[in-house]
This record gives C-alpha cells, structure tokens and sequence, in this order.
C-alpha cells in the first residue's frame, strides 16, 4: 500500500500579496473547529478554491493550509494530480485515503470497511476477500462516499487538500465532485488548486460547489512590483535598489515561482541588486524555464540529464532506485545527479517516507519531460514499462508507459493491457479500461485473440457508448473460428447493447440468426433464449402466438437440468402468465425453473429471466415468494457492487410487489428510492419508466391525484415510447390518473388501444394488466352496457388464469358497472375471492364497495360491518382516500367509526398459525370451525388475514408453514 503524498517544499516568500486568500483559510479553519466542537453552526465555508494560471502560488497556499491544519490537530488527507498520470484510474483516490488504511491492521481494516470492502478493494489496492467482483460506478462511487465519509467521521475534523486538480485523473475527479456537496454534514474542509483554462469537465461541478460555500474561487493574482521587491531584497538585502527590483518584476512578470527562483538564484552568486547587475539577472530570469531551464540542466552533465529525463517520464513523485534501473546509472552516478539537480533547484529538498523525490514544481517537470526528444522519450516508457513489470508494480502501472509506445505488434504489451484492464474493470473504471482496450487492439492482437478482445472492449463501453459495443461485437461475432462459449456471451452483450439503443427488432434478428447456426446444444438453447427475451420486450413484436407457441413445445421437453433449460422454463412461465394461462401452468414452470438456482448476476446473463420468473409468483398470488427472489437478488447485485441500473430495476419492481400487497406507504418509499437511484445514472430511461408507472399507480391508490398529475406532467408520462413493454403498463397506468381526475372519455379513447395492441400479442391476463377492467369504468357513464361486457369479459379472463385477487378485482370492477341491487351479491363475491388472496387494499376497496351498496339497500347492519372492516384494511395499506370513503359511508348511514379491532403486523397470532396448519391438513372450513371454537366466518377471517400478513394464497401456505419450522441458520 502506498505511502502518504509528500508535499514539495515551498519557500514562505511565496505567500506575499495573499492575505485575501490566507484570511478565507483561517476563516475556514476557524469554522470547521467550532463545527466540530458542537457548537451550532450557520452555512460554513466546507470548500475552498485556488485558481490560476501555473507559478501563482496555488501549491504555497495548499502547502500552508496543510501546515496550519497539522498544527491546529486537524487530520489531513492529501494528493496532488499529475500531468503524466492522469489515464491512472484512481490514482489520487489511493492518495487521499490509503495513508489512513495503511495505519490499521488487517482485522481493523476488514471491520472498518465492513461490507463494502470488496465493492473498493481494487480500487484502493487491496485485497479482495473472495472472487473479485466488478462493481459498476455507480457501487464504486458509493462505496468511496462510504469509506471517506467513515473516515471523516473518525478522524475528524478532517482537511481534504488536493493540489494540481486540474490534472487528476477523470474517475477519481467524478467521485469527488459527486460526494464534495457533503461537506454541509461532515466535519470536513476541502481545498482545491487548479489552473482554470485546463479544468476538466469532471471538475465543473466542484468549481460550482465553490462558489455555493462562502464564495467563488480565489483567483490568483500576479505580483506587484512591491511584492517581487520584498522577495527579491529578502534574498539580497535592503540595499537592493528600487530599478534593479523593477527590473526583477518585469523579468518574471510577477510570478511568484518565478520571483522566488531568481531571488534564490541572485543571492547565490551574491550580487548586490544594482544597475551593474542587470545583464547577469536577465540571464538568471531566462534559466528558470523553457529552453533556459533545458540549458542550465544540460550544463550537468550527461548522466544527470538522463536521470532528470527519466525523472520526468516516471512522474513525479518517483522512486529514485527505478529511475537508475531505467537510465542504467550506478549508485554513485545516481547521488552525484541527485545533488546537482537539487543544487540547481530542480529536484526538491528531503525526500518522502519511502524515498521517493520530487521536482520543485510541476512547471519544470513539463519543461523537461517535453524537451525529450521525441524517439528517446518513446524508449524511456517502454523500459519503464518492462521495469515496472519486472519490480512487482503491476500491470496497470506499467500500461500507462505502454500507451506512449507505438504500436509494434507485441503479444505481450496486448497480454499487459489486457490484464490492466482487467484491474480497472473490477475497480469499476470502464472508461480507463475501455482506453486500455482500444490500445490494445491497435497493437494488434493475434488473430485468434482479436474477438476476446473485442469482447473484453464491449464489457468496458456497455453502459457508457453502447452505439459503440454493438460496433465492437459485431466485429466480435465477425471474425473467424470464435469459441462457442465467447460466441454466446457476445450475443448476449450485443443483443442487450441492441435493446439499450432502441434496436430491438435487430437483437431478435441476431439472436435467432445465431440460435440457427449453433451447432452446441446448449449454446443453441441459450441463444433461443435471448431470442425469446428480446421477443418479448419489444412491444412492436409482431409474432408474438407463433413464438408462444413454439416456446411451449420447447419447454415441454426440457427437464431443467442446464440453466440454459431453466431460463427457457422461466420464460415459458411468464408467457403463460402473461397470456393468462391457468396459472398452475405458470407456476408449475416457474418452481422448475427455480431449481437448481438462477442469479441475477451470472457471468454474462441479464437479469429479466430470473425477475420475470418472481413476477410470475406475484401474479399468482404468491408475492411473499417473489419479494424473497427479489431479496435474494437485490443481496446479489449489492455483493458484487452493482449499485445501479440492476439495483434500481430491483427496488423499483420491489415496491410494485409491496403495492400488491396492499403496503403502499411502504410501496411509495421503496419506488422512491428505486428512482433515486436510477437518476443518478445516464441511460437507465427503463428503470425510470417502471418506477413512475409503479408511484403513479401507488400516489393514486393512496388518493394523492393532484401530486401524481404533477409527477405524470414533470415526466411527460403521457408521452411514454411504446417501443418496450414496461409494467405495469404505463398508458394502462395514465388511463387509471384521467378516471381518478374524471376524463372518462380520454381514457376510454387510450385504454381501447392498449387492448388492440395486448389482444393482438395473446396477452389476455389482467392479473398483468386489467385494461379491459378500467375500460368497463371509463364506459360505465355514457355506454353502460358496454361497459358490463367488457366487465364480464374481464371476469372471464380472470377465472381463466385462477388468481383469486385477480377475479375479486374483475368482480369488483363488475359490481361498480352493474350498479342497483344486482350489484350487491357481486361485491360479496368479490369480497370473498379477495378474502382468499394476500391482497389486502383491493380486499378494503371490495369491503368499502360492499358495504355501500348494503347501506343504499338498506342492510345498515351488514353495511356497518363491512365498512368497518373496509376502514381498517384502509387505514393498515395507507389508502387515505379510501378510507376517507369509509368513514363518509358510516356517517351517511348514520354510524360512527369504531376504533381498529386489530394491529396490523406480519407476524401471525397463535390462533393464525393454529387456523393455518388445520386449513392445510386439508379439513373443511367447517370441521376447523369445531375444532377452534369459532364460526365459520370467523375462521374464513382468520384465513384472510393470515394470507395478507405473509403474502400468499391457500396454495402457498404449506410451503410458508414449512420454511416457518425450519431451524433459523
């Protein structure tokens, strides 16, 4: 692990003409302390900025604050970017936070990392503990955001200084800019220095948060000629006389760097500072930089120059055992150049904890490294390439010199961009990796290795330039005699970069293609199953019973025994949901595809076959089972640091499940979160369309229509691209937001063309999407007729896939259509099915419904108890409004609410339990009435809330009795 950045000594001279910037040090300091302290704060100055064109001074004020903040017993956290560094991922991260991970033993480290250590292990430079996963940027970013944010919190209060922002490496600058606004709830000061012109885009947002804490950047400005006065006659003494130090900030131009170098350089050939002495102080000027400095360093000799070259190759700080290595130099000729160098104030004073040296300032580091001819240069990166090879540094330290080598057709600089590529992959840095590829295939590779290698560029581009993956893969499945195993997982990637830019109709092409010309069973039945995925996502697919049909005869004759076998079983699974099947046929494909595993991060999988087999579970009344698929899989993605759009996906559809439930305030928390974090990513359009279909769908179950009219016009919602199937179905989802505001007729209008499009599909579920049963409701005014048959279709389809919430929905739906007396038998059989499902707010809109429709027929008594219950399932799922309706139907019949009979909890009182396990001996509700002493409503009750509190039906209950026995691991 490296050691803490050394700062290079900077003379004190420098600080002349900055008080302004010395005051907003001390102010901050001073604010920082009284943070820390406890004492209640206003908005603080948590950033501070340097600015200006190089030789200002910015390093003299990093420098100071870092003495100030050690002597006022703040902990500080230091780097510096470099010019020659900056393709080195993570680089100044390691700077930042290795020195204080460095100091704790591993056991401490393990613990204080916890389970984030493998997410920033590769990009720290340590250990992973198990298989090293490759986290994506989004699990890096917040892993760093937990690390230094522990850290602050442990040390505080804590000085953050980088120096030289400018050239730091993009992946360590995003993370900074994303996690610098935290400053307003740490302990934690943060300065920066960087010249303005050379910003990076990274940085821009840093410059802004500088300007939102306190003030804008200090923007450095030149020397007076008083000020190069007092560091010229700090040199040579008062006698110095007034033209001669004119001449002095003339010859510099008011740098401060430049000024102190001629002062040092004046007073060591002791001239007195008079007109005399102006030619030589010229002469002294021009040797401080540009081609004056190359002269004055060629002036020491050969050796020294070629260990200053090699000096300024490496970067610095550098290690001045390799730079001999690399210049061939003996020890000797090593010390003599190392004493000249620093004699003519090129290299620094001292040195760092490992022996490290530095040059005086980056200026001179430029001068020099750009004054290497252009071939020699070439040969420096090279050797130092292999050096750093040979002396354990890795690859990804030796590839930042090999990306200064021409290309010169080596195997072996292909294999060592490759394997640092592979380092950066798993620390998350796709764009460093993707840079490393594409040298690498420029090099070029061996023939039988171009494809892996192209695969290996499209993994690092995935999710940055996916216009550029599907060009990389295409060259991939291109070249001749690939591997069938690499073919499949270029298929794979190239058929989901394809769906990722709206090439849907292409990645079913090429799927299909390549699924006919496997001659590997297995790979055969894999590409089948992209096929049918991508199939199934689109929603122009135009094919869509014949492909049914055809994936129902494959599944026939699979046992499941391969995953290739189970993705094509959990995919039949969900067309026949989705078809509305009888839903033993779906579930019965699900559970086989199940067993023996299917994760969510498999090498080279997606993660839609193992989601819609949960799905599958949810829409057969069995969500307990699909929100322990979803644990499962969310922990998967978490372990191997995927924190973005799998885990977005994954929160998102979690909340759907939970909204199923009947826990909305929960649903709306868990959605939120889902786009919260899908809107910290580019490109995650999908996750987001779930996610407002899902809030939208919860805000209006919870009577919120006015803020879901917001969030639908915010997002355009209305304007939703129909190019991918999302659910629950978003034009469905609008349609429901115009019933609630009383737009019937446009809603009608829009839910007609979901049902051509869905009824030309098969799709006849309306577990899946209950069109038709909005439909009937936006009928129900103008054309109740039609309305009723559109119900009564509706209640078809549902017995059909055998859902119970799915027919107390449709029946309920009916009831609402039908109206007058008729309509109260309808609710009652609404309210049964619902009773028998775990679907605890259509069962509260059943029993509200049921109960004003008693009262209307005036059967106040049996009114009153079904409203009552109505009220409290409402007020346990969050529905506001329903239950709003509730206590408005009580008081129009003349009753009072009462107070909630029950608390509403997930664990199952002894008599649920007891009632549970007769029910699933297989006794008839009668005998299990005897057996507890109850009536039989009573015990049908008791079975309603059982399968609402752990989310099945019946035909899930033994299944859940038998994991509650078990032991607890």
């Amino acid at each position: 692990m490296a050691t803490e950045l050394r700062q290079p000594v900077m003379d004190p001279e420098t600080l002349i003409e900055r008080q302004r910037e010395l005051h907003a040090l001390d102010a901050a300091f001073k604010e920082l302390r009284r943070t820390t302290d406890g004492v209640p704060r206003a908005r603080r100055a948590g950033l501070l900025a340097f600015t200006g064109s190089a030789g200002l001074g910015k390093t003299a004020l990093v420098t100071e604050a870092r003495a100030q903040a050690a002597a006022q017993g703040f902990t500080v956290l230091s780097g510096r970017g470099g010019e020659a560094e900056q393709s080195s991922a993570f680089r100044v991260v390691r700077q930042l936070l290795q020195p204080s991970l460095a100091r704790m033993g591993e056991a401490e480290l393990h613990a204080f990392l916890g389970s984030w250590y493998d997410t920033v292990a590769a990009v720290l430079g340590l250990e992973a503990k198990g298989p090293a996963p490759a986290p994506d940027a989004t699990g890096v970013r917040e892993g760093l955001d937990w690390v230094m944010t522990r850290l602050t919190v442990k040390k505080a209060p804590v000085v953050l200084l980088l120096d030289d922002l400018h050239w730091t490496d993009p992946e360590s600058l995003s993370w900074l800019a994303s996690f610098a606004p935290r400053v307003d709830d740490l302990p934690l000061l943060i300065v920066v220095a960087y010249r303005p012109d050379e910003l990076p885009s990274e940085a821009v947002p840093l410059r802004a948060l500088a300007g939102d804490h306190g003030s804008r950047p200090h923007d450095l400005a030149l020397l007076t000629p008083e000020g190069v006065a007092r560091i010229v006659r700090s040199e040579l003494g008062e006698t110095a006389e007034d033209r001669f130090c004119k001449e002095c900030w003339s010859a510099t131009n008011g740098s401060p760097f430049e000024a102190v170098e001629l002062a040092i350089g004046l007073g060591e050939r002791r001239l007195g500072g008079t007109d005399g002495d102006l030619t030589e102080m010229r002469e002294l000027a021009a040797m401080i930089k540009g081609p004056g400095l190359i002269e004055r360093l060629e002036r020491l000799g050969t050796a020294t120059v070629r260990f200053a070259h090699t000096a300024a190759v490496l970067g610095s700080p550098f290690s001045p055992q390799l730079a001999a290595t690399i210049a061939v130099l003996g020890e000797e000729a090593v010390a003599e150049a190392i004493e000249k160098l620093r004699g003519a104030r090129i290299l620094a004073e001292g040195h760092g904890p490992e022996g490290e040296l530095e040059f005086v300032h980056p200026l001179i580091t430029t001068t020099i490294y750009r004054s290497i001819r252009t071939a020699f240069r070439t040969g420096l990166h090279n050797t130092a390439a292999q050096t750093l090879l040979a002396a354990g540094y890795g690859p990804a330290t030796a590839a930042r010199h090999l990306m200064e080598v021409p290309c010169e057709d080596r195997p072996e600089t292909v294999a060592c961009l490759r394997e640092a590529a592979r380092v950066y992959l798993r620390a998350g840095a796709t764009e460093a990796a993707g840079r490393l590829l594409t040298r690498a295939l420029q090099e070029p590779p061996l023939p039988e290795d171009r494809a892996a290698v192209l695969h290996e560029l499209a993994c690092a581009t995935f999710l940055i330039e996916p216009t550029a993956t599907v060009r990389h893969l295409r060259q991939a499945l291109a070249q001749p005699h690939v591997d069938p195993d690499l073919r499949a997982s270029i298929v794979y990637r190239l058929t989901t970069a394809m769906a990722h830019t709206d090439q849907l109709a292409d990645a079913v092409t090429v799927a299909a293609e390549e699924a006919r010309k496997a001659t590997n069973p297995r790979v055969k039945l894999r590409m089948q199953a992209d096929q049918f995925v991508w199939s199934m996502v689109r929603s122009d697919d135009q094919d869509s019973p014949a492909r049914s049909r055809t994936m129902a005869r494959l599944a026939e004759q699979l046992p499941g025994r391969s995953l290739e076998e189970r993705y094509i079983l959990g995919l039949r699974a969900w067309d026949a949901a989705m078809r509305g099947e009888p839903r033993r046929i779906s579930l019965g494909y699900a559970e086989k595809a199940l067993t023996g595993g299917m994760s969510w991060t498999g090498e080279n999988r997606g993660f839609e076959v193992p989601l819609s087999v949960a799905l599958v579970f949810l829409y057969g009344d069995q969500p307990r089972r699909a929100e322990a698929l979803f644990d499962q899989g969310i922990a998967e993605c978490i372990a191997k640091g995927w924190h973005g759009s799998h885990l977005a996906f994954g929160q998102t559809i979690a909340g759907y499940i939970r909204y199923r439930r009947g826990s909305l305030a929960e649903a709306e928390d868990v959605v939120r979160e889902g786009l919260r974090i899908a809107g910290k990513m580019d490109g995650v359009v999908a996750a987001q369309w779930f996610g407002m279909s899902i809030l939208i769908k919860t805000l209006l179950a919870r009577g919120r229509v006015a803020e879901a009219r917001v969030l639908a016009d915010e997002h355009a919602f209305d304007e939703t691209p129909l190019n991918t199937v999302i659910y629950p179905d978003p034009r469905t989802v609008y349609a429901e937001l115009l019933l609630a505001e009383g737009r019937h007729a446009e809603a009608a209008r829009l839910l007609v063309a979901v049902g051509e499009w869905l009824d030309g599909r098969g799709w006849r579920n309306p577990a899946w999407c209950p069109w038709k049963l909005r439909l009937a409701s936006a009928l129900a005014p103008t054309r109740p007729q039609e309305a009723v048959g559109h119900a009564e279709d509706a209640v078809r389809r549902a017995r059909d896939f055998g859902a119970a919430s799915t027919i107390g929905q449709a029946l309920h739906t009916l009831a609402e259509v039908t109206g007058g007396p008729a309509a109260v038998d309808l609710y009652a059989a609404a309210v049964d099915q619902l009773e028998q499902s775990p679907a605890a707010y259509e069962l509260a809109r059943a029993q509200v419904g049921h109960g004003a429709a008693l009262s209307r027929n005036g059967r106040l008594q049996e009114a009153a108890d079904r409203l009552y219950q109505g009220l409290e399932g409402a007020v346990h799922c969050g529905a506001e409004a329903l239950a709003a309706r509730a206590r408005e139907e009580l008081s129009a019949a003349g009753m009072r609410p009462l107070p909630l009979r029950y608390v509403q909890a997930d664990t199952l009182t002894s008599q649920e339990v007891r009632t549970a396990e007769l029910t699933v001996q297989g006794l008839p509700v009668a005998v299990v009435a005897k057996e507890l002493r109850l009536t039989e409503q009573g015990v049908r009750q008791l079975l309603s809330r059982v399968y609402r509190k752990i989310g099945t039906d019946s035909a899930g209950l033994a299944g859940y009795l038998e994991a509650r026995s078990r032991p607890h691991s």
